[in-house]
């Protein structure tokens, strides 16, 4: 008589639908790079704001999906970090490409003192005191009239000049940079969250009093992720102001343009996951190509399919599509399944 093997259980994190979605996702990264070679100066343009709008989408989900902080103040860290980079490069004559990483590092140095100030509060009363504290970034920026005052400021043109030979290579090199920093946050973010300190911020999304009672510091935890939040969207502010070569208050402390928006791609993209907010960004250029002419209807329509998607789908049309299919690029979690002695593994 012929006996079953015995059954035993392993602990698996990637499935063949991740596999195979992982593989897409790291092939579309040199596809990506030589696009200075297959598209035109229109093609690139938009992709540098797809790209930087993927990088801060990550970022707020980092903040608001894992951490409970929902800030509408980011753009006090997008704006903070493209002035740094004009003034290092008027004043001191930095390479504006080398001065981005000093635009992360201030930004972060500065959150530190504005973090201890913001986490005095708690829920609404933190997104209305990170949205005064923005405010008041952008109306001291505003005074500070060595870099325009209210109208704002231009790069110097032999600093221009200095950056690369002719506007098309220029062009090729901010690419590159907003290419570079997104798969660099997208991969810090898949780092975090599928290390320990991930556990942890996983915790505290689920049950913030049920984490700290398991020994999570909660308060710490949230600090990190702030400042490092704070940390990219400095960088990444810089490089979308880099393209743009000029800057104003207004424009660099946009609390429509760096958080509102970035808010709808997480939301209807899925907030909490890694995939959603890229999703998001691609679904939002979508519909702005498609229907931009409509004037104010535009925005009519953002805002139902907003409000339809949290209503309908809580968490966004990746964890829709996830919770229908079990597809994940990129898991977080680990299973346990059940195998037979001879089964492939």
């Amino acid at each position: 008589m012929k006996t079953q093997a015995p059954s035993g259980f392993k602990v698996v994190r990637a499935t063949l639908a991740s596999r195979i979605g992982l593989t897409l996702a790291l092939l579309a990264v040199p596809v990506l790079a030589a696009a200075p070679w297959w598209g035109g100066a229109g093609t690139i343009n938009a992709l540098i704001e797809v790209l930087v709008y993927t990088g801060l989408a990550s970022l707020w989900n980092l903040l608001a999906g894992y951490a409970g902080l929902v800030s509408v103040g980011q753009q006090a860290y997008v704006g903070l970090g493209a002035y740094v980079l004009f003034a290092l490069a008027t004043f001191w004559g930095v390479n504006p490409l080398l001065a981005i990483p000093l635009c992360g590092v201030v930004a972060a140095l500065v959150s530190v003192p504005v973090a201890v100030l913001l986490f005095r509060l708690r829920g609404a009363y933190f997104a209305i005191g990170s949205w005064v504290m923005a405010e008041a970034f952008r109306l001291a920026v505003a005074n500070w009239q060595a870099m325009g005052g209210g109208s704002g400021a231009s790069l110097p043109s032999d600093v221009v000049s200095a950056m690369a030979a002719n506007r098309h290579i220029r062009l090729e090199l901010v690419y590159w940079l907003a290419l570079g920093l997104t798969v660099l946050t997208l991969a810090l973010v898949a780092l975090v969250l599928r290390s320990r300190f991930g556990l942890a911020l996983t915790a505290i999304r689920d049950d913030e009093v049920a984490a700290r009672s398991n020994g999570v510091s909660v308060i710490h935890t949230k600090f990190i992720v702030y400042v490092v939040s704070a940390f990219g969207t400095g960088m990444l502010g810089s490089v979308i102001f880099l393209a743009r070569l000029c800057i104003s208050p207004d424009a660099a402390f946009s609390v429509n343009d760096w958080t509102a928006l970035i808010i709808f791609m997480t939301v209807i993209g899925g907030i909490g996951s890694i995939e959603g907010p890229v999703l998001g960004a691609i679904i939002y250029f979508l519909l702005r190509g498609a229907l931009a002419d409509l004037g104010s209807i535009y925005l009519i329509i953002l805002g139902a399919i907003a409000i339809g998607t949290m209503l309908f789908a809580p968490r966004g049309l990746w964890g829709l599509i996830a919770a229908r299919t079990g597809w994940e690029i990129l898991p977080l979690q680990r299973r346990v399944i059940q195998i037979t002695p001879g089964d492939p593994t």
